[in-house]
């Protein structure tokens, strides 16, 4: 049976189990537990023999061997119980909940898992039906789990231009699923990249990532996910933190960090003053090391993104766009981007490819540098993958293949050979061109937010997408206006 068929097979009960109220999330969830159990039994046996930490009485083989309401009993009991527990165990039951509340179909669905032997699977193929499983999780736009899933031919992009190597650190201080991670991981083992010895492939399983998730759901699927990928041990520590990666400076400094931070506002507070009326106060974080104070959550990443780097480390991250042109703390912050880093290249990302309505992004390439009583950067390379690009999630997704441009362009194996591909006269088409320091130091707030071509659906009505894909570009900024319409609601009800 290949990938896609088992995909196919475990999601399927999920139509079932529609029916009862369980929605995707919540299915993945239960499949995820159930999987770590099955996993954990196969590895107590031999040739493994191994102790992963589960009680005799909440074991794989104790839990088949029920049925109807003493299985239920059990199970709820047993995910209580194993979220108590350390390491990587504890954390991926964290507040575990038993979501199926028919028996017969608890039942069902053990014994699906039961009929597979997960262990003899490569860890490519246990990975791909996992990230399967994930990818339709975050289709159901409802469920928001979309905000936590990159899409994958970006990440996978943005490894190619950062091409990290082995047996150093990687880190992602909101890593979501993990999908950074497992790109990584890709890049380092496909031997046309690199050839690991012994002690590499260790320290790639055991010492290479380092992450932050505070959502206890979304860091148990990130585990798993890794997990399945052979990242971590069943029974060694959590490599995923449930802590605010923002509250205080990283306790490691690491060699790459590659991240797509949450986009919003840290939560406000609100409180009656003195004179008894309602007053809301936007919280902020309060770091010595950050060059500014603001309660922007994609600004507080890009100054703790860049105090965790080593003073050798490389950073790819996707912003929105009002970190490229926004006021006060901003402009203080993008400017000690440029002296402090050398901020060498900026992708510029259309619609229409994050579950994110209207979302627009850009991916920010820097390397960290010493203090120097000079800027660091001398040109910011662009490449605009945005002007006249229609995407959409269901009829025209992005693919890695959009990207190859942008790869070539960047040149990953010899950056400081670049060659402009815009000329205003030879080439006004062209998308990937330089700014110098000057220029964008010259202009209003140090805005980072630049343009050159011309948008030809202003224009060219021969150049306007495919009705469908009109139509549902306009259905998804129809409902980005919505969701930053019921955000300002929910503000003012505060």
């Amino acid at each position: 049976m290949n990938t896609s068929s088992i995909v196919s097979r475990v999601w399927s009960f999920c139509t079932t189990l529609r029916d009862d109220g369980v929605g995707y999330g919540d299915y993945l969830e239960q499949l995820t537990y159930l999987i770590f159990l099955k996993m954990a039994d196969e590895y107590s046996k031999p040739p493994y023999s191994r102790d992963v930490g589960i009680p005799d009485e909440y074991s794989w083989q104790n839990l088949t061997s029920k049925k109807g309401a003493e299985l239920e009993v059990l199970y709820v009991e047993l995910l209580r119980e194993l979220g108590k527990q350390s390491g990587m165990l504890g954390q991926i039951f964290t507040k575990a909940q038993n979501k199926i509340q028919d028996p017969a179909k608890l039942y069902r669905l053990i014994d699906m898992i039961d009929s597979t032997s997960w262990l003899v699977m490569g860890a490519d193929v246990k990975g791909d039906i996992y990230e399967g499983l994930l990818e339709r999780n975050a289709e159901d736009t409802k469920s928001g789990a979309g905000q936590y899933f990159t899409p994958r031919p970006l990440i996978r992009a943005m490894v190619e231009c950062v091409r990290p190597e082995p047996s150093k650190t990687i880190a992602d201080p909101s890593c979501g699923t993990g999908g950074f991670f497992l790109a990584a991981y890709d890049f380092l083992t496909n031997p046309e990249h690199y050839q690991l010895d012994r002690e590499q492939k260790q320290f790639l399983k055991h010492d290479t990532f380092y992450g932050n998730e505070i959502v206890a759901n979304t860091r148990r699927l990130c585990l798993m996910n890794m997990f399945l990928h052979n990242i971590g041990e069943i029974d060694g520590d959590s490599l995923i933190s449930p802590n605010d990666a923002l509250i205080g400076q990283s306790e490691v400094s690491v060699d790459y960090v590659l991240a797509n931070p949450p986009f919003g506002k840290k939560s406000s507070m609100s409180f009656t003053n003195e004179n008894g009326e309602q007053e809301t106060e936007e919280l902020t974080y309060n770091r010595q090391d950050f060059w500014a104070t603001t309660a922007n959550k994609q600004l507080n990443f890009v100054q703790h993104i860049r105090s965790m780097l080593k003073t050798t480390g490389k950073a790819a991250i996707v912003v929105p766009d009002n970190v490229l042109f926004e006021g006060g703390a901003g402009e203080t912050i993008r400017k000690k981007l440029l002296e402090n880093t050398n901020l060498h290249t900026i992708l510029r990302l259309p619609t229409g490819i994050f579950y994110a309505n209207g979302v627009k992004a850009n991916v920010l390439f820097f390397d960290n540098k010493p203090a120097s009583p000079e800027p660091w950067t001398k040109e910011v390379w662009y490449y605009d993958y945005r002007t006249n690009i229609h995407h959409t999630l269901k009829k025209k997704p992005m693919r890695f293949e959009d990207l190859k441009d942008f790869i070539a362009c960047y040149n990953p194996q010899n950056p400081n050979e670049r060659v402009a591909t815009w000329d205003p006269e030879a080439n006004p088409e062209g998308r990937w061109r330089k700014y110098s320091y000057q220029e964008l130091v010259a202009r209003d707030k140090t805005s980072l937010d630049t343009f050159w071509l011309k948008d030809k659906s202003l224009t060219d009505l021969d150049n306007l997408p495919e009705p469908d894909d009109l139509a549902e570009e306009i259905i998804e900024n129809l409902e980005a206006g919505l969701d930053s319409f019921r955000s300002v609601l929910t503000r003012l009800s505060q």
